[in-house]
């Protein structure tokens, strides 16, 4: 019923109805000699006050209450049909307010400000020529030609304030719909960044912990009888920590002043991905067969990057301790291979699946997302007694 609106919009409909109520009120006044003489003088003053008071409220309500200006203005217009007087200033209060009933009302109002301005028309033309302000007897055959003319003039005045506004309207709901579409743009792509952030964060931390616990480990059962392999359990303990740190923080700064990808790792960096694992006691065979004929998408060597430590990190996390661990890469012109297999732990119920193509968790989860972003897909789960991840990307562009 009533709409929200500043402050300083209400101020202005309340002086622009103010303004209205000056003029209009001292030209009813003049007006009302043609009310009749059946009427006394100060019923006249009284009747050109409430048409003018009637009219100056439309006036000021017609944004805050569309539907209540409309009920005002119709009991205005009848007020003026039943003391029989003539068309006025104040009638111009009806333009506006059937503009406000298209570009502001809710769904009822509009039609019911169209309704208005048709039945309006049919009201100013029949009170015109077979009123008591028309003086020829009533409406005839000679005058229906006017009548008509009227009728056409009226509709087309009345109807071109209430299709004013229904333009409004429309492009009102255009630009909300815009904002709204460049919101959820907006919401759509910091998602896409916080699940990648996420993602690479997962990454990061998971692989980094697990081979710091591996060394970890390994240094308190060779702290008695193996001092040096100790000290470069160590070593690596804090290597892979510094690492990590590093980029973490490079995470956490892009996700604080929402700048660019940093520098990301690409197969150049895989070497220093096996020593760390080789380093962690898994014994790793890693057979690359064809070799990339080029140099392959950024998008596809960060994929693979992120691939092969996530499925290194599982088998250190969960497969057999001191099983082999083999990884293969297959670089063909237009796809890259891969697969990790490694067999299962005693407590492989921790493993993250339980069949191929089945499996679930953040890091499978992950690895998934990875390939789909590159286009391309990734199985992962248990086959005859080893936990296997087989992936597929395809290479676009040349190399």
């Amino acid at each position: 019923m009533f709409r929200s609106l500043k402050p300083h919009q209400l101020g202005v409909d309340i002086a622009v109805a103010l303004v209205f109520l000056a003029i209009a009120w001292p030209l009813e006044a003049l007006a009302s000699g043609g009310i009749g003489p059946l009427f006394e003088p100060s019923l006249k003053s009284l009747a050109a006050a409430a048409i003018a008071l009637l009219f100056s409220g439309a006036i000021a309500l017609r944004r805050v209450s569309p539907a209540l200006a409309l009920a005002i203005a119709w009991v205005g217009a009848l007020l003026q049909i039943g003391l029989g007087r003539p068309p006025s200033f104040a009638d111009f209060a009806i333009f506006a307010v059937l503009y406000t009933t298209a570009a502001y009302g809710s769904k009822a109002v509009y039609w019911c400000g169209f309704a208005s301005a048709l039945l309006g028309a049919v009201v100013i033309t029949v009170y015109l020529t077979a009123g008591p302000l028309y003086a020829g007897g009533g409406l005839t055959w000679e005058n229906l030609p006017f009548a008509l003319i009227m009728l056409v003039a009226a509709a087309f005045a009345l109807g071109l304030a209430w299709t004013i506004g229904a333009l409004v309207r429309t492009a009102l709901r255009a630009r909300e719909n815009r904002l709204a579409q460049q919101r959820a743009e907006a919401e759509a792509v910091a998602e896409q960044e916080r699940v990648r952030i996420a993602r690479d964060m997962h990454d990061i931390v998971a692989h980094s912990l697990a081979v710091v616990i591996a060394q970890a480990d390994g240094a308190r059962y060779a702290a008695a009888s193996h001092p040096a392999a100790a000290a470069e359990a160590l070593g690596t303990i804090s290597t892979t920590a510094r690492s990590a740190l590093a980029d973490v923080r490079l995470l956490l700064t892009q996700l604080r002043h929402s700048q660019g990808a940093g520098p990301q790792p690409t197969i150049a960096d895989l070497e220093a991905l096996y020593a760390q694992v080789r380093a962690a006691g898994v014994e790793l065979r890693v057979d690359v067969d064809p070799a990339p004929p080029g140099v392959p998408p950024a998008a596809v060597q960060l994929a693979v990057y992120r691939i092969l430590q996530e499925a290194l990190t599982n088998a250190l996390r969960h497969g057999a301790a001191g099983g082999p661990v083999d990884v293969s890469l297959s670089w063909h012109p237009d796809r890259v291979d891969l697969s990790v297999r490694n067999p299962l732990g005693a407590a492989s119920g921790s493993v993250e699946s339980r069949a191929p193509g089945t499996a679930r968790g953040h890091g499978i989860i992950g690895m998934r997302e990875r390939a789909q972003l590159a286009g391309g897909r990734l199985d992962a789960g248990q086959d005859a007694g080893a936990f296997t991840v087989r992936a597929t990307l395809p290479i676009r562009g040349e190399g």
